[in-house]
């Protein structure tokens, strides 16, 4: 098998789909144009449609030619990121203020094109659940799906996810067998100390000294309490302090992300993170709170649904394009509270080199177009694949 002609014949319908949606992005849970545009298309292809599941979520119900009662489900995001494109084509943002710089056009524009296909074909035996979910970026929309009752109003046997990856080449799938993706934890430590005259510092209690021994005590966490073996990151990417150069703040702030794959490593930065600060603190003579924010946890891939997406990957583009060995990405995901619910796989889509270096969240980022054929025939061999006639 190969690409899907009538989907590749449709493709620029896709890119049509995808440049109106990058044209039109919203951020976590405010996906209201989005999700009227992604409902007009599945009503429009005679598909049912279920609204305001994750606020502004949307799930597409399609039974095959058969009576099978197998299901399976599969997920797009569709949000955007709180950021200004910098891009100047045609196709670029309208909002101010907001781009898709990750991809999530492209993702919802694919589910689309199988969608199409598959309610023209009906070529399986049982129940297919597009699911087009809200707030991936930081705003657990998976799980916000979830605690609507996704899986309880839609019963799937499986989930299945899919993001497109710059750096690998077009053409290419990866699949991971465990974990592809990291927990992704954020925090941030509020230091207070005692501001006066910058020309008489003995007379304060400076938090900025204390802030700058946090930051550099917690770089040993990683080197020094964890295994060589064991993926771990932690980084400071906030140090909010003063504002004039002849004063010593009352107060400093700092923040950052800490990212690994095991419950221990995950609990273990946490604590080391309290730890240090706390102690580090004290011998300043500061005061200091954490805010510690459980992000997403780690998108560990099923055994069994990854050989078979690995199978239908190998169906769609050649085994010897198929890439079982990646290194898991320190990113994170939130569909990883549905493959803490069902088993399923999550691959990545090889989009080929990023355009002038810009990557994902880059704000001159855009979706590679040429994939958009492969990714809708991948998911749509995926369901004629699990849902035989």
């Amino acid at each position: 098998m190969a690409v899907i002609n009538s989907i590749a014949d449709r493709e620029q319908e896709m890119k049509t789909w995808r440049h109106l949606l990058h044209q039109h992005p919203e951020t976590s849970y405010e996906e209201v144009w989005t999700s009227d545009f992604i409902a007009e298309k599945l009503q429009s292809f005679g598909i049912e449609i279920h609204r305001g599941m994750g606020k502004t979520g949307i799930v597409g119900v399609l039974h095959g030619s058969g009576k099978g009662t197998a299901a399976i489900g599969l997920r797009a995001d569709m949000d955007a990121l709180p950021m200004q494109e910098k891009n100047e084509f045609a196709h670029a943002s309208k909002t101010p203020g907001r781009m898709h710089a990750c991809g999530h056009d492209g993702h919802s524009s694919m589910l689309l094109g199988a969608a199409q296909y598959l309610a023209e074909t009906r070529n399986f035996d049982g129940t297919v659940y597009f699911i087009f979910q809200p707030a991936e970026e930081g705003g657990n929309g998976g799980e916000a799906m979830i605690k609507d009752g996704l899986f309880e109003r839609f019963d799937m046997n499986t989930v299945w996810g899919m993001h497109n990856w710059p750096g690998m080449d077009v053409g290419k799938i990866g699949v991971h067998n465990g974990a592809c993706m990291a927990a992704a934890d954020f925090f941030e430590i509020y230091i207070t100390g005692s501001g006066g005259h910058a020309a008489i510092p003995d007379l304060t209690i400076d938090p900025i000294p204390c802030g700058a021994a946090i930051v550099q005590s917690l770089q040993s966490i990683v080197s020094r309490r964890i295994t060589a073996l064991e993926p771990a990151v932690v980084s400071v990417t906030v140090f909010d302090a003063g504002s004039a150069l002849n004063v010593i703040p009352g107060a400093a702030r700092l923040g950052g992300t800490a990212r690994s794959f095991s419950p221990e490593i995950r609990k273990l930065l946490e604590e080391s993170i309290r730890n240090i600060t706390q102690s580090t603190a004290k011998a300043y003579d500061c005061g200091v709170k954490i805010d510690w924010q459980s992000g997403y946890p780690p998108t560990v891939n099923h055994t069994d649904e990854s050989s078979r997406a690995v199978s239908v990957a190998s169906d769609v583009l050649g085994a010897e394009n198929v890439i079982t060995d990646l290194p898991p990405s320190m990113g994170a995901e939130d569909f990883a509270f549905m493959l803490g619910e069902k088993p399923g796989s999550y691959i990545w889509l090889g989009a080929g080199p990023a355009k002038e270096g810009a990557m994902l969240h880059n704000d001159r980022y855009d979706f590679n177009d040429d994939v958009l054929a492969t990714g809708a025939s991948y998911w749509a061999r995926l369901v004629e694949s699990e849902l035989p006639k």
